[in-house]
């Protein structure tokens, strides 16, 4: 799995901890991933680590309590997802090997994937995924047979609908001709490559649930999609639903809970309260009568009474007084203060 990235695009929630290890629906992101690769047979992985490398490690150790067994490779410098995936091949055991990028919640039929790249004879097999809107994403086109004709760069005219989403399955004789020493990217580099040589290249195409969880926005999607049991996972800690409570937790009784909304160990939630879609980190504070919809509270951050958060970030610790208003994407960095009625559709702070 690579897990090395350092989550810029998800500021400032990622100065604390790794993207994967993002509290998601109640446990680290890598959590839900760890079931669906438990489900589909595999017992061993290979954490391919950088930015904050011992957080993994100190969270999950051996991955016995997941019926996993752990390994642990942290990068020196970065390598990029070619270079990541080179530098744990020693580690590796299997002629055949599921790679995944670590921050991607999918639906996929992992043991479909592997027989089709198993009844191919391919030298690599991608997960590809249909989307609305294929514009904002490199496309991968396949031939009637599935075999990949090229890894196209974003076009506002797109030859088809199918992306690259994240999940290989390759031959190890492939990942050995991979460079070592330097960065290395499996899509701009290694993929076309293998094309220009004449390998075999296969996609395995569908359309089940998936989705990149690199920014605020589709992090709280994805989020409320697990608590809602949109996404699949065997990890959430309670029963599908509007909201997940963690143990700890304080909500009054008269507090609205809806849209696949978390809230996490020792928060409190105030009276007349009303949280829609929201991520509410350990310990996290929304006082009487504010409204937190589609936002993240970090940990120990207080949402002050008659409060409004829509589609905003609110980083660790931060203090709302009360009556502020946050929409439209705004983010508030960890430890910022901020008085009564002090701040209405502001821009970061």
């Amino acid at each position: 799995m690579l897990v090395g990235g350092q989550g810029t695009r998800l500021r400032p929630l990622t100065l604390s901890a790794p993207k994967p290890m993002l509290p998601t629906a109640g446990v680290p992101f890598l959590t839900h991933l760890f079931s669906r690769v438990k489900a589909a047979g595999v017992r061993r992985v290979v954490l391919s680590t950088s930015y904050q490398a011992d957080v993994f490690a100190d969270h999950f150790g051996t991955g016995a309590d997941l019926g996993l067994e752990l390994e642990y490779v942290t990068e020196e410098m970065p390598l990029g997802t070619g270079g990541g995936i080179r530098n744990v091949l020693d580690r590796v055991r299997s002629d055949d090997v599921l790679v995944f990028n670590g921050d991607v919640l999918s639906g996929v039929d992992l043991t479909k994937l592997v027989e089709t790249h198993r009844a191919g004879d391919a030298d690599a097999t991608l997960h590809l995924t249909r989307v609305e809107d294929p514009r904002a994403f490199g496309s991968v086109p396949t031939d009637a047979e599935g075999r990949v004709q090229a890894f196209l760069e974003k076009s506002p005219d797109p030859v088809t609908d199918q992306i690259n989403a994240g999940c290989y399955v390759f031959r190890r004789s492939v990942l050995e001709t991979i460079p070592t020493g330097g960065p290395v990217s499996v899509e701009r580099e290694t993929f076309p490559g293998l094309l220009a040589s004449g390998a075999v290249v296969l996609g395995y195409v569908d359309s089940t649930y998936w989705l990149d969880l690199g920014t605020p926005a589709t992090f709280v999607r994805g989020s409320a999609d697990l608590v809602l049991g949109i996404a699949p996972t065997a990890a959430l800690p309670g029963e599908p639903g509007e909201a997940v409570v963690l143990p700890g937790a304080a909500v009054a009784p008269d507090a609205v809970l809806a849209g696949g909304t978390t809230v996490g160990a020792s928060c409190t939630v105030g009276a007349g309260a009303r949280l829609d879609a929201a991520v509410l980190f350990d310990g996290a504070q929304v006082h009487d009568g504010a409204v937190v919809i589609r936002s993240v509270v970090g940990r120990g951050a207080v949402v002050g009474a008659g409060c409004v958060v829509e589609d905003a970030v609110l980083g660790d610790g931060v203090q709302l007084g009360s009556r502020n208003e946050l929409r439209a994407g705004v983010r508030i960095w960890p430890g910022v203060w901020l008085g009564d009625a002090a701040v209405r559709f502001s821009s970061d702070v």
